[in-house]
């Protein structure tokens, strides 16, 4: 597998493997398959698996990891856990201890990586279950901080999902994070993960350009938009939801993609991969399957330019 730059972590492979199709979010899985998939992941080539205590219920995403890693040991593989903050104070101790209940659940003595998994909100907004500026600075990028001087993280980043004009900010704030989640997607769905209304729209390559500027290591997630750009959902959601929304809207790029060759979903992770700036996809598979199609999706190489094209066209009509 391709391994790409990822900043102060070093090289990268092209591929991570996530821990919410693992932990049964993107649909039904099992522990057993969930073990089996970081194994096959391993053996692949992955060498990032990223996590987070939110992901599956009582922290099957860390559980499975850990308990995979146990069966088979990997000292070498990176693994990233998350951090959820509202406000209500005492932030940098809630930070530290949601990463000491990750290192003790994954049994390890630190988390390569650590990413604030809460949306930033711009000075004079108060949208739901975000974080303030000020807080940021003032706080959180401090907690961070200190965490990796006392070697309980190697870096740390930010999910950079929502209103653009504060992850720009961010990334030009000093210290800067070392990584940034960022949605790339072909027809830059965020789905559920937009909060913002019509206060503000997204801006996902803006904010892939503004984080290669900063020199952020960016990974991209929700390469298939929650399952919109497969073939079919394949978990039941209302006709409402984001994802059913979403998968309605993006028939005219299943079609695309048939006229390519290929799965909506391996064209999706092919178009993501050949997005200048993008350090790795995050995976968010839930078995071996749908692994090995991604894997076969990264061997076939990025689309060539007119594939680009006519994928990225999809966008301006």
């Amino acid at each position: 597998m391709e391994l790409r730059d990822f900043g102060r972590l070093g090289q990268i492979s092209a591929l991570t493997l996530g821990g919410g199709g693992i932990a049964g979010v993107w649909g039904g899985t099992d522990r057993a398959e969930a073990i089996a998939t970081v194994h096959a992941a391993l053996d692949a080539g992955i060498t990032m698996l990223d996590l987070a205590p939110s992901y599956g219920a009582d922290f099957e995403s860390e559980r499975a990891t850990a308990e995979a890693l146990r069966l088979r040991p990997a000292p070498d593989v990176m693994i990233t856990s998350k951090v959820q903050l509202h406000d209500g104070g005492d932030l940098p101790n809630r930070i530290r201890h949601s990463l000491q209940a990750s290192l003790t659940r994954l049994g390890r003595d630190h988390l390569d990586l650590l990413l604030l998994h809460t949306q930033l909100r711009r000075g004079g907004t108060t949208p739901p279950e975000t974080v303030s500026p000020d807080d940021y600075r003032d706080e959180i990028v401090v907690a961070f901080e200190a965490l990796r001087d006392e070697g309980l993280i190697r870096g740390w980043g930010i999910t950079a999902v929502g209103d653009p004009t504060p992850i720009i900010d961010a990334f030009q704030h000093t210290p800067r994070p070392d990584a940034a989640q960022i949605v790339v997607n072909p027809l830059h769905q965020n789905g559920d993960l937009w909060i913002h209304g019509d206060t503000v729209r997204p801006d996902n390559p803006a904010l892939i350009e503004a984080a290669a500027s900063a020199g952020v290591a960016v990974s991209a997630i929700r390469v298939v938009a929650a399952g919109s750009l497969t073939s079919t959902l394949d978990r039941e959601v209302p006709s409402t939801h984001p994802a059913a929304v979403d998968f309605a809207r993006a028939e005219p790029y299943r079609k695309l993609a048939a006229e390519l060759g290929e799965t909506p979903a391996a064209l999706a992770h092919r178009y993501a991969l050949t997005v200048p700036g993008v350090s790795t996809v995050v995976l968010g598979v839930k078995n071996r399957t749908e692994l090995a199609e991604c894997l076969a999706a990264e061997a076939r190489g990025p689309l060539t330019p007119d594939e680009m094209a006519a994928v990225t066209a999809l966008t301006t009509r």
